[in-house]
């Protein structure tokens, strides 16, 4: 599969149909989500006749778009028109299609790029793995004995697996960063507000998506940016273009910190090796600045964890989902709600957590008042087995309060641009990923340090057995 902006501008020129584009992209389905589970709902004949649409413009001498012709899958837990959107659940397992795109999604339209199916999420976005009920158990490209991550798994192995050149993710608590970390791919968590968010109420959730390469992901921002008058939160245009600055931007000089752990988190030695690898490469090639500084934020995943479980709890409740129909929840959710209703966590804890998440900023804007990049491991360790629950030992040592994602939270509650972009394979031959996260609004220097890793240590764009 040819990266977004190839296809893109040889489908502007006319130098290859839309339509061809997307036939391709169907063999690729057809060939691979057998392994691989990726796709749950296909839209073959709309697809194609928005190729045909594409292909007209072209031939009127009209220009589609930056994204003309490209094929995507779009998160089932996000919404494209035409589509049904089930959450991963088999309570709307007979979800009628979407009305209306979501805002990003439309503007991905609108550019010329071109929805395929919808691609599998962890039921209501509740788990590190994507494994449901409804759809099943979706694998990883670079071993099918993994998990690619969640909750945007089907997004990050579609991708991994070449079956798209993008898809649709969503990012809560790292949502988005950890599959692209555990597939080898380009996943981005972008300021808040930079790309619109349905309802604008969520504070936590950043809509992106998933690609090969950073120039991809590039393009596609500035085709999702701008403001909304849905989302409260949405930014006004951005000052630049960000698919130019991941090129030029100058970086010389800036200030970085490594941290392998965040003063609390449990990671796998190996994970820890290949990541701090890739950062002095980074740091070479960039000519940054390494600095020492201590950098211990509270444990936010925690404090995050105990806040959603009590808000999904309460609303599954309303729904009468649980506890009479829990056994009809996937296997993910239904082992965290037992674990915490085990927990018999108190309405006091559950305020004590909501009001220590807020804590967490002071100590992050304390670090960007000091240096310009932070960087660590995407992950604390590789893609776990498909069919297994979250990792609660790690290295050898109890993980219960971290997880395989302890790092991905604290840009969401920050409100920072964050990327992971692959760093390196394991002797067992799973990637791990690489994490830069910078300070508010900067997602032009966070594109521009992925890129020049990019450049230092290229990077498979597809696993290995699923190369073209």
């Amino acid at each position: 599969m040819e990266s977004v902006i190839t296809i893109a501008e040889a489908v502007r020129t006319g130098r290859r149909s839309a339509v061809d584009v997307v036939t391709a992209c169907h063999k690729q389905i057809d060939t691979k989500n057998a392994h691989i589970n990726a796709f749950v709902y296909l839209d073959k004949e709309g697809a194609l006749a928005s190729a045909r649409l594409i292909d007209k413009q072209v031939e009127r001498g009209e220009d589609p778009g930056p994204l003309a012709g490209v094929p995507f899958g779009v998160k089932d837990l996000q919404h494209c028109a035409g589509m049904p959107s089930t959450y991963g659940s088999v309570f709307f397992k007979d979800a009628k299609p979407s009305e209306k795109d979501d805002e990003f999604v439309r503007r991905l339209r609108a550019a010329g790029a071109i929805p395929v199916g919808m691609v599998a999420a962890a039921e209501f976005g509740m788990d590190s793995a994507t494994n449901s009920k409804l759809w099943g158990t979706t694998r990883n490209p670079w071993n099918l004995e993994h998990t690619p991550g969640g909750s945007s798994g089907g997004s990050s192995a579609a991708v991994a697996a070449g079956m798209v050149p993008f898809c649709t993710a969503g990012d809560s608590a790292g949502s988005t960063r950890s599959p692209a970390a555990f597939t080898g791919t380009v996943g981005m968590l972008a300021t808040q507000g930079r790309v619109p968010n349905e309802g604008g109420f969520d504070g936590y959730t950043g809509n992106g998506v998933i690609t090969t390469c950073v120039a991809d992901w590039a393009r596609l921002l500035d085709v999702m940016s701008g403001p909304y008058s849905g989302d409260r939160a949405s930014l006004p245009e951005p000052a630049v273009n960000y698919e130019t600055c991941t090129e030029t931007l100058d970086v010389t000089g800036l200030s970085a910190l490594w941290s392998a752990d965040y003063g609390f988190a449990v990671v796998e030695d190996e994970v820890s090796y290949i990541a701090r690898a890739a950062t002095d490469k980074l740091i070479a090639a960039g000519g940054l600045n390494l600095v020492e500084r201590d950098f211990s934020p509270p444990n936010a995943v925690r404090h995050w964890m105990t806040e959603s479980m009590d808000r999904v709890l309460t609303g599954l409740g309303v729904m009468g989902v649980w506890p009479d129909q829990g056994d009809q929840l996937s296997p993910g959710i239904r082992s965290l709600l037992t674990e915490f209703e085990a927990m018999k966590t108190t309405r006091e804890q559950v305020y004590q957590a909501h009001k220590a998440l807020p804590g967490i900023e002071p100590v992050v804007a304390e670090l960007f008042n000091h240096v310009d990049i932070l960087l660590s491991p995407t992950t604390a360790c590789v893609a776990f087995g498909a069919g297994e629950p979250m990792p609660r030992i790690i290295a050898g040592r109890d993980a219960s309060e971290t997880r395989a994602e302890p790092f991905g939270f604290l840009a969401n509650a920050c409100w920072l641009p964050s990327i992971s972009v692959p760093a390196g394979v394991t002797e067992a031959g799973l990637p791990v990923g690489l994490q830069i996260t910078c300070r508010r609004h900067s997602d032009e220097l966070v594109l521009r340090l992925a890129r020049i890793l990019e450049q230092t240590q290229p990077w498979p764009l597809l696993a290995p057995d699923f190369q073209d």
